[in-house]
């Protein structure tokens, strides 16, 4: 599909220039009839609940192949910090190292039973060296975002692998900010557990997130809430003792049927793209967005990865995004900097835009 195919899939495009899709993005169309058409049948007493149940086994199977891993190592959840919580209490004690900058759904969690090194950040930048320095062999588990929300840095994972083999730890790895914008090399990278939040990038509705293991660290997996789902089909529902399924789906939450229906279409639709054109693409717009805005007097406060996001530092920030909004652009203000993000449905003409509204 053709980015000009994707974005007429997005009605809101055709009055917004929507950059914030690092908060959220705007609904696709196939994604919203497909929850229009659940309200409908809810409504008027037409649906299946044995259906709308299904539709969390097709999402995994789905992400599965979109991000190039066995079905049986994923979990279905509800969140990011729900994921992270699971890994967190399925471990035993020990001394968790992750960026003091980092989202709080990937940093609170880890405060729950295990000694957290917060590596802080160098002149607002969390910094690759700094995170590998403070790896030990005292050191169970790294956890870190592909891609910083507040910095929009991308941080080189194949580096972090590296050195956590070094010392023996596992790699926590969160894509919520990347996948489906950028692509991901499980090969290169081998995470022991990754987790993402549809409702970014992926295009899903919010209440749908995944878990996945390495194959070897599945069995240490346990169930925030053990539940009726955690025993694995065919699922009972009454009485009987607790024997979880042998997968990672031992930790799935109880599903909110419309949010995995509407994964499942958006899964379809991400399934439609080249992630290596997708990732060239925005990684492009971004490129020029850095590169104009210099040009402007505006400072880029990153000079690590590049990726899909990019934050501009700038005076009276929340005064430049308001005058955004109201040319039409949507953006988010974080302190003294706007943050922009780039997804396949986004063109020159958004950058053009953004800039001749900040020149003003």
């Amino acid at each position: 599909m053709r980015p000009e195919e994707f974005r007429a899939l997005f009605p809101a495009l055709r009055s917004t220039v929507w950059l914030d899709t690092p908060g959220a993005p705007p609904g696709p169309q196939p994604v919203v009839d497909t929850l229009r058409d659940a309200l409908d049948a809810w409504s008027g007493g037409g649906f299946d609940w044995l259906e709308w149940d299904n539709a969390v086994a097709e999402a995994r199977t789905l992400f599965a192949r979109l991000i190039g891993v066995d079905p049986a190592t994923v979990s279905a959840v509800g969140s990011l910090g729900e994921a992270a919580a699971t890994v967190a209490a399925s471990i035993p004690r020990c001394r968790v190292v992750v960026p003091a900058q980092e989202f709080r759904s990937n940093l609170f969690p880890w405060t729950a039973g295990h000694d957290v090194v917060a590596v802080p950040p160098r002149h607002g930048i969390t910094r690759l060296e700094d995170l590998i320095d403070a790896l030990d062999e005292d050191t169970g588990l790294l956890a870190v975002s592909e891609v910083t929300s507040r910095e929009g840095q991308r941080l080189d994972l194949p580096a972090l692998r590296a050195a956590t083999d070094r010392v023996g730890a596992r790699l926590f790895v969160n894509v919520t900010q990347s996948l489906g914008a950028l692509s991901f090399d499980w090969a290169a990278v081998r995470p022991d557990y990754l987790a993402v939040h549809g409702y970014k990038w992926l295009l899903c509705p919010r209440g749908a997130a995944w878990l996945v293991t390495r194959p070897n660290l599945v069995g240490e997996l346990r169930p925030l809430v053990p539940g009726w789902r955690s025993t694995g089909p065919p699922y009972g529902y009454f009485a009987g003792s607790l024997r979880l399924a042998p997968d990672a789906g031992r930790c799935d939450a109880s599903p909110a049927w419309l949010s995995w229906m509407g994964a499942r279409a958006a899964l379809r639709l991400m399934l439609s793209l080249d992630a290596r054109l997708v990732e060239r693409h925005c990684l492009a717009l971004a490129t020029q967005l850095i590169e104009r805005a210099q040009d402007i007097g505006l400072r880029h406060p990153n000079d690590g990865g590049l990726s899909q996001i990019v934050v501009l530092q700038m005076d009276e920030a929340d005064t430049a995004a308001a005058r955004l909004r109201h040319g039409g652009i949507r953006a988010t203000t974080l302190g003294d900097r706007v943050r922009f993000g780039f997804h396949y449905f986004n063109n020159q003409e958004d950058v053009d835009a953004v800039v001749r509204l900040l020149s003003r």
